[in-house]
């Protein structure tokens, strides 16, 4: 009796991660349009976030996402599970977004020295954190383009200085400078307001 050839494994088979949406993500990698739909009802709220992040503009962010999920729905196929797929799909949203902000070429800008420190507030208060939230958020989005980038990749997106020296194809010890500068402007913006 010869031995019969097994059939090839399915992705839902291979992957190291059984994420609850691996037949979704199967059904769109052969094409799905309604399983493709549904990834992007699935994962586009906080890919938005993170492209806002890194924009800083609403508009901006909005085309930024949609182009990368026409970028992540052309590259379907090349997902192999050895990541989970929010993971994998957000590489491609920095990615969207980092190429979107060099297209409008943005610049590394120097800070004039300044000491400026954060009024400690209180956290008894709700309605006073809220707000506090709220000019923060503002203020990030007031930053140049470069701080922003860092801060958001650093604090927001997990990535460490190696890897947004990577990314951002810059030294790691820029990037920790730029991390640096953009906590005194951020100082700077909270502070005159």
């Amino acid at each position: 009796m010869g031995k019969q050839q097994q059939p090839k494994p399915t992705f839902v088979e291979t992957t190291a991660y059984q994420e609850k949406n691996a037949d979704i993500i199967a059904k769109a990698q052969e094409g799905d349009r309604r399983a493709q739909y549904q990834l992007y009802q699935d994962y586009a709220s906080a890919m938005f976030h993170t492209a806002l992040r890194l924009m800083g503009r609403n508009e901006e962010a909005e085309e930024a996402l949609q182009d990368a999920f026409l970028q992540a729905f052309r590259k379907l196929g090349e997902y192999r599970g050895e990541a989970a797929f929010g993971a994998w799909l957000k590489r491609i949203v920095v990615r969207t977004c980092l190429n979107a902000l060099q297209k409008k070429q943005w610049e590394w800008s120097p800070l004039p020295p300044a000491s400026l420190q954060i009024a400690e507030e209180s956290e008894k208060d709700q309605d006073a954190l809220i707000l506090q939230v709220q000019k923060v958020q503002n203020a990030v989005q007031q930053l140049p383009d470069g701080f922003r980038l860092v801060l958001s990749l650093y604090l927001f997106e997990g990535y460490d200085h190696e890897e947004i020296a990577d990314i951002l194809q810059i030294s790691a010890s820029t990037s920790k400078s730029q991390y640096s500068r953009a906590k005194k402007k951020l100082r700077e913006i909270l502070t005159v307001r």
